[in-house]
């Protein structure tokens, strides 16, 4: 597989890369996560010369030089934006101090969509992400100004990222009753060492043919292959602020390297490969401080795991679920009813539920 061999982004009519351009780490960062305007630069252009076309920010990414680094790029080359699918998302507030500076109200997502535009020199977004849920915002008052903005051409498509999915299936039942503007894509945590989304947001995007984007995909760069047992990493920048991997991380970490080893490629390759061959579409975020980085990632398209190697990678990092999640799953509960009826007859032994074939 290559970056330009498209696939469409749930339901709707939107083409894009199996693998999205991440662009948080582009630009200045105070706290030493990002990367130089050239560095940037180098890092999209070796991702759309590759064919890729799925470029992911966010309004507060290094305080919105993300977004100008992403819009100097497209002005400086014209006809280029037209062929880029372009996502950013709202809801953080970039104005402290202002109660309706970010969030996921009327008039402050209208306001950061103005902003974003103003950045990236565009008319429209591709796709804009609600990045967080807003609790003290009416969903429909979110969806009905999403569906306003898709009808004045302001922004093609919508998605959540990081809302729970009682909301999330809340949200997309509106739309649909309403005639307003569905979700096509949840971007959400997934690798091998995050995946508790297979509780409930994974089937709910399954069920409805909304497409998942993963974010740190590589979980924080544990599964790139820099972090093994009895070795230190002292160039992760990250590594300050989420600490290093668990006991419980290297178990994974070690037997996704060992199946590297034996297909000759990286160990962020064949995480990457994992999360594609997941059920339904999968399109995960790749993100670089270097194009070495980049490169690196970019090595998961040529890797295809055999049956074995994935059920080996599914049962060493199989999540604990919440309830009832447990009851549905591979890891259910038995439920047998035996005993004895009031009459003195035994009562019918239920057999075990059925297991699905749908694998999350």
């Amino acid at each position: 597989m290559a970056l330009d061999q498209y696939v469409t982004l749930g339901r709707s009519g939107l083409r894009v890369s199996p693998f999205a351009l991440g662009a948080m780490t582009f630009g200045d960062d105070p706290g030493g996560a990002g990367c130089s305007v050239a560095e940037s630069e180098k890092i999209l252009a070796t991702y759309l010369e590759q064919g890729g076309n799925f470029v992911d920010t966010a309004n507060f990414y290094t305080n919105g030089h993300s977004e100008k680094i992403l819009g100097d790029y497209f002005a400086a080359r014209p006809g280029l934006r037209d062929r880029v699918v372009l996502a950013s998302k709202f809801f953080g507030n970039m104005f402290p101090g202002d109660p309706n500076g970010g969030g996921a109200g009327r008039g402050s997502i209208i306001a950061q969509l103005d902003e974003s535009l103003r950045r990236l020199q565009t008319d429209h977004l591709d796709l804009y992400w609600l990045h967080n849920w807003d609790r003290h915002t009416p969903i429909e008052e979110t969806l009905r100004t999403l569906d306003d903005l898709v009808r004045a051409g302001k922004i093609r498509h919508v998605g959540f990222s990081n809302t729970p999915a009682w909301l999330t299936a809340q949200a997309q039942t509106m739309a649909q009753l309403k005639g307003w503007t569905p979700l096509i894509a949840l971007q959400v945590e997934y690798s091998l060492l995050a995946r508790t989304v297979e509780g409930e947001l994974a089937p709910l995007a399954l069920d409805q043919g909304m497409a998942l984007v993963p974010w740190s995909p590589l979980k924080n760069g544990f599964l790139s292959g820099k972090y093994r047992r009895g070795t230190s990493v002292t160039d992760s920048a990250r590594t300050a602020f989420v600490g290093g991997p668990t006991e419980a991380d290297y178990e994974v970490i070690e037997a996704v390297a060992t199946i590297a080893e034996s297909l000759g490629t990286t160990a962020a390759a064949v995480s990457l490969a994992w999360l594609r061959a997941r059920a339904g579409t999968v399109v995960p975020i790749v993100g670089a401080r270097r194009v070495a980085h980049l490169e690196s990632n970019l090595a998961g398209l040529s890797v295809t795991l055999t049956p074995d190697q994935l059920r080996t990678l599914d049962e060493i990092s199989a999540p604990t679920l919440n309830y009832p999640a447990p009851m549905h799953g591979a890891q259910r509960a038995m439920l047998q009813f035996a005993g004895t009826t009031v009459d003195g007859e035994e009562s019918a032994v239920y057999p075990p539920l059925v297991q699905s074939s749908v694998r999350y």
